[in-house]
């Protein structure tokens, strides 16, 4: 049905917009808080640097379309229900404030739909492993330290400068490391959804070919598929407009609650989770830029001292971080029955 074909695409644009306005923090919140640019014009700048960073690959954007399920097992309806299991969440955090993953959000999604349709065994349960749950853990302990010792070497660097050279050679410092995380934002988050879509044309061609013209059909074989180019852009439009729609409830959570930074803490921060996004984009993997920004300014925080950092905030969100995936996965099951119910077994 080539009907709930342009839904799946449309939902995943949307989910890919939401991203944008939920995950705004991520490259910004930092900037905003100590003061070096409005919150307008720091979010005009980060969506012009997401379509940027958004153009520069699509390693993560076949992780997810061919990385975690066979392509050819899933269907429309599949697809469908991850992205909305995935858009419900999103957009619960972002309502309570709390920076949570929207990547680990759409691969809970993804699991749950690819569980109700196919079983267990239709889940690549050891990508979720090597692909998800390690880097759930070592990316953030990566920008935790990258952010901690980053720090300590700037403040050493800094000690025998005078206060007021420091802060300004800092705020301009941190226009750099703003748009350099920005940048890496788009690289990583906008390819989720980038594989999600090439993931639903490989499955809508292999059950009906020959209705999709060549140009929107991905390339390559199932296991290691082209992702178009109009997806491509698509996508980088969308995570661009969604973050210049802003995210101020999450930009106050990740920008004043967790420590009071600093324009060279947010500097250290900053280019501490641009480093490790980058990295991980350009293996493939599909990490929480969310998880990275937030452990990143814990450490530039617990580089002066552990009791700069209101560790019960951090609590909150270590929970829900925990709670991304099998919440994700849990609606997204749900949804799939329903949906069945709505479009017949077929779809």
């Amino acid at each position: 049905m080539l009907s709930l074909l342009v839904l799946v695409v449309v939902a995943a644009i949307v989910f890919d917009y939401i991203n944008g306005f939920h995950d705004a923090a991520n490259a910004i919140a930092t900037v905003v808080s100590t003061g070096v640019l409005p919150v307008r014009t720091a979010v005009l700048l980060a969506a012009v640097l997401n379509f940027a960073g958004a153009l520069t690959g699509t390693a993560v954007a076949k992780t997810i379309a061919a990385g975690l399920c066979d392509p050819a097992a899933a269907t429309q309806v599949t697809v469908l229900a991850a992205l909305l299991g995935a858009s419900i969440w999103n957009l619960l955090t972002w309502w309570w404030g709390i920076p949570s993953s929207s990547s680990h959000a759409l691969i809970g999604g993804l699991c749950g739909a690819v569980v109700a349709r196919g079983g267990v065994g239709a889940f690549y349960w050891g990508a979720l492993v090597k692909k998800v749950l390690v880097p759930l853990v070592s990316s953030p302990t990566l920008g935790f330290l990258f952010g901690l010792f980053l720090m300590i070497g700037v403040l050493h660097a800094a000690r025998p400068l005078r206060t007021a050279l420091v802060n300004r050679v800092s705020r301009r410092l941190q226009l750099l490391s703003a748009s350099m995380m920005a940048f890496a934002h788009g690289s990583n988050d906008a390819q989720k959804a980038m594989g999600i879509i090439t993931l639903a044309l490989i499955a809508f061609a292999s059950q009906s070919p020959g209705l999709l013209p060549g140009w929107m059909v991905p390339g390559g074989t199932h296991q290691n598929p082209t992702v178009p180019m109009w997806v491509v852009l698509a996508c980088a439009m969308a995570i661009a407009l969604g973050t210049a729609a802003g995210g101020k409830r999450i930009i106050k959570t990740m920008g004043s609650r967790i420590i009071r930074i600093s324009p060279i803490q947010g500097f250290a921060a900053e280019t501490a989770g641009a480093l490790t996004i980058l990295g991980a984009s350009r293996l493939g993997v599909p990490v929480s830029t969310t998880h990275c920004i937030s452990a990143c300014i814990m450490g530039v925080g617990a580089a002066r001292r552990l009791s700069a950092v209101r560790w019960g905030v951090a609590g909150n969100i270590l929970t829900a971080w925990v709670l991304t995936i099998p919440v994700s996965a849990g609606v997204s099951f749900v949804l799939y029955q329903v949906l069945v119910w709505i479009f017949g077994p077929g779809f």
